[in-house]
C-alpha cells in the first residue's frame, strides 16, 4: 500500500514539473511565434496587393463573415487600390490557406499560399516555382482573372489543374471564388467597370 502511494506521489510530482516546464516554454516561445505569424501575413498582404506595397494595408474589423483588408496607394488613404482576404478550404490532406488580393473591379492582382500540407510531389505543386521563374506557375494563372468567374478546367474553367492533384487545385480555386462572393456581399463595393469587362 505504501508503494502505491509513493508511486502516485512521484507520478504527480513528475506531471506537475512537466506541466510547469511546458508552461514556461510556451511563455517564452509564444511572442516569437506570434511575431513570425505577423511577418508572414505582412509579406502575404504585400504580395496580394502589390499596388499598396508603399501605401497602407489595414484590416477591416467590422466584418463577421470574412476577415479582409483594404489597401491604399499611399498613407493619405485617398486612393483605394483593392482588397485582400484569406481563402480557406480543405484540399486532399490539409486545409489550404491562401491570401488573395483583388482590385476594385474584382480582378485578382496577387495571390500567396500561406499554409498547406498537401501530398509531396503532387498537391504541393500549388507552390512549385519552375526553374527560371519567380512565381509558382499554378498561382500565376489566377492573375487578372475575375474572382467570381474562376474555375478549374475540369469544371469548365480556365485554371489548369495540376496533374494528379485535382482536389488541391480545385480547393484553392473554389476557396478564392467562394470567399470573394462572401466579401462582395459584405462590402458591396466591388463593382466591375465597363472597361474592366471589355478587357476580359
Amino acid at each position: 500500500m505504501k508503494d502505491i502511494v509513493k508511486l502516485g506521489l512521484i507520478l504527480l510530482l513528475v506531471t506537475a514539473l512537466a506541466g510547469a516546464a511546458l508552461s514556461i516554454v510556451n511563455n517564452i516561445t509564444k511572442p516569437r511565434i506570434e511575431e513570425q505569424k505577423r511577418l508572414v501575413t505582412a509579406l502575404a498582404l504585400t504580395a496580394a496587393l502589390p499596388d499598396a506595397a508603399n501605401g497602407v494595408i489595414e484590416p477591416d474589423t467590422t466584418s463577421k463573415q470574412i476577415h479582409f483588408y483594404r489597401g491604399y496607394r499611399d498613407s493619405s488613404k485617398q486612393q483605394l487600390v483593392g482588397y485582400a482576404f484569406l481563402a480557406m478550404e480543405n484540399g486532399y490532406s490539409s486545409q489550404i490557406e491562401t491570401m488573395v488580393g483583388i482590385d476594385t473591379t474584382g480582378r485578382i492582382v496577387g495571390i500567396k499560399i500561406l499554409r498547406q500540407l498537401e501530398t509531396p510531389g503532387l498537391g504541393t505543386k500549388i507552390e512549385e516555382i519552375r526553374h527560371g521563374e519567380t512565381m509558382p506557375y499554378f498561382q500565376r494563372q489566377f492573375l487578372n482573372q475575375f474572382a467570381d468567374q474562376i474555375a478549374v478546367d475540369k469544371d469548365g474553367g480556365t485554371i489548369e489543374s495540376i496533374t494528379g492533384a485535382t482536389i488541391s487545385s480545385r480547393a484553392v480555386t473554389n476557396s478564392i471564388k467562394n470567399s470573394f462572393l462572401k466579401l462582395q456581399q459584405q462590402i458591396g463595393e466591388v463593382k466591375k467597370t465597363p472597361a474592366a469587362i471589355n478587357n476580359q
